[in-house]
């Protein structure tokens, strides 16, 4: 684990390329793309659900999320997804990863 950042009732794991890669082998992970539509249909990780996170809906498309389930965001760099890492984690969301690096430091295919 590379670092514990502090939400106001939570808080969030930031993970290296391949502890992500691993931590999404687990059954009933949820994996979220925060980048921008275009982005994500110019390739994502396979089974990613985009919510981009500069969207006006994204608090309201995150409510309907099951905030139970283990949580795993990434972007393009990990900036926007830390971003999303807290609003989930302020929203009450218990266990959310953020992907450092990014897709730009993901080691694997993307997917279209």
């Amino acid at each position: 684990m590379f670092g514990l950042f502090q939400g106001s009732a939570s808080t969030y794991k930031n993970l290296t390329p391949a502890q992500f890669s691993a931590a999404l082998r687990q059954p009933g992970a949820v994996l979220l793309d925060v980048r921008r539509p275009d982005e994500f249909a110019a390739g994502h990780l396979p089974g990613a659900v985009n919510l981009d996170v500069t969207s006006p809906d994204f608090t309201r498309r995150v409510a309907a999320l099951d905030k139970t389930q283990l949580t795993y965001v990434y972007c393009r760099s990990g900036a926007r997804s830390a971003t999303a890492a807290g609003q989930l984690t302020k929203a009450g969301f218990g266990q959310v990863h953020n992907l450092l690096g990014g897709v730009l430091d993901w080691p694997e295919k993307l997917i279209r």
